[in-house]
């Protein structure tokens, strides 16, 4: 609940123009009413509207740069509305001593599930072909598959994969998978997991996996997590899906392992680059289903960033520190 005495704090959206204009309605609803919030203003110039700014809202943090960081010698906090780093120059923020915090992952698994569990579907049931078949003139084919007793092992066992877990196993699969915290039986079973091991294990997953399934935040140490070789350790006609980011997978490496018909296809909403350029494989291959990087995109998401980011601001014109910070 706010207090009535919270005070007013100055805060500047910094929006992203290519997305649906609802998630600046979300930030809108939730800090407008008890902050003097501003929409910043690319043809404008650019010091005066960070000149006395407490606050930051970065969407996705791609927007923020390096001068308007420079021109808020105001600002407490940058609220970062989306909650992977490997896009932002967070040396660069710490060096200039700005807090910086994020929307961690439970804002956005429930969408991210629902993405990752339709290409999983998709893929299942043929959908590529399908619509081969369609556009030829065709009918009837191609023969589905279905999920009961089909294994998905999810790498990273986070927010995401959690709710994936839950989804899948309602559906009949078998659930494994890994993360670097230790997972407790228990805790596997509650999200509807069989067992999940550390990292190093991953190798002894692959092979009866019908589906792998990406988790991760992009570091140097997870960068090509699916590279050449783990992905000739995978079953023979097992899939790929890809909701986290597009550096995990050596993609070169997926395309020919598809081509060959070693992996049965994949689902991909994340790209190492992006946007794709169109004459992309990633995008040309057959049995490869792709998005444009919307599968944290529904209302839900925008609604809990903009309530993460109006918590956040609130703890700071109370004297609170903010939750989820992540320059530390």
């Amino acid at each position: 609940m706010r207090k009535m005495t919270t005070p007013r704090m100055k805060v500047l959206y910094l929006p992203m123009t290519q997305l649906d204009p609802r998630w600046q309605q979300e930030v809108i609803s939730a800090v407008g009413p008890h902050h003097d919030l501003r929409i910043y203003d690319p043809t404008a110039p650019l010091e005066p509207q960070f000149a006395d700014v407490d606050v930051v809202l970065d969407t996705g943090g791609t927007v923020g740069t390096r001068q308007m960081v420079d021109a808020a010698t105001r600002v407490r906090l940058w609220q970062i509305l989306g909650t992977g780093l490997d896009h932002f120059d967070m040396d660069y923020w710490r060096s200039k001593g700005v807090p910086v915090a994020n929307c961690p992952g439970p804002m956005s698994a429930i969408a991210l599930a629902e993405h990752a569990l339709m290409f999983i579907l998709m893929l299942y049931r043929g959908f590529p072909a399908s619509q081969q078949t369609l556009q030829s003139g065709g009918f009837g084919n191609p023969l589905g598959r279905e999920l009961p007793g089909q294994v998905l092992c999810v790498v990273g066992f986070g927010a995401s994969a959690q709710e994936l877990a839950m989804r899948a196993h309602a559906l009949g699969m078998r659930v494994i998978g890994t993360d670097l915290r230790e997972i407790s039986p228990a805790e596997a079973m509650r999200w509807g997991a069989e067992r999940i091991v550390p990292p190093a294990e991953l190798d002894s997953l692959l092979p009866e996996a019908d589906v792998v399934s990406l988790h991760l935040h992009l570091t140097d140490e997870t960068r090509h997590t699916l590279d050449a070789r783990r992905i000739a350790l995978m079953k023979r006609g097992s899939f790929i899906v890809n909701v986290a980011r597009g550096a995990l997978v050596d993609e070169g490496a997926m395309v020919a392992a598809i081509t060959s018909g070693h992996v049965g296809g994949a689902g991909l909403d994340v790209f190492s680059e992006e946007p794709v350029p169109l004459d992309s494989p990633l995008l040309t291959t057959p049995g490869i289903i792709a998005t444009p990087h919307v599968s944290g995109g529904t209302d839900g998401t925008a609604r809990r960033r903009a309530a993460g980011g109006a918590e956040n601001i609130d703890r700071i014109a109370r004297g609170l520190p903010p939750r989820y910070r992540v320059d530390q």
